[in-house]
C-alpha cells in the first residue's frame, strides 16, 4: 500500500473520530466566535459543554420516537 494512501486514510479516521466524539463542534463554535466576537474571550471547553447542555434543555428538538 502506498504511504500517501495510509496516510490519506489515517487521516480520514482521526477525522471521523473527531466528528463522532463531539470534539470537532467545539472547534467550529470557537472559528463561528471569533468571527462574530473578535476579541472576546472564548469559553473553555467546559464551559461550552455546559452552555451546549443548557441550550439543549431548554430548546428541546421534537423527535418522532
Amino acid at each position: 500500500m502506498n504511504v500517501r494512501h495510509w496516510t490519506r486514510g489515517v487521516r480520514w479516521v482521526h477525522w471521523y473520530l473527531r466528528e463522532l466524539t463531539g470534539e470537532a463542534e467545539y472547534d467550529r463554535y470557537c472559528a463561528h466566535h471569533r468571527r462574530l466576537h473578535p476579541g472576546a474571550p472564548l469559553p473553555s471547553r467546559r464551559e461550552y459543554e455546559v452552555l451546549r447542555t443548557h441550550h439543549r434543555e431548554n430548546h428541546p428538538q421534537s423527535r418522532c420516537c
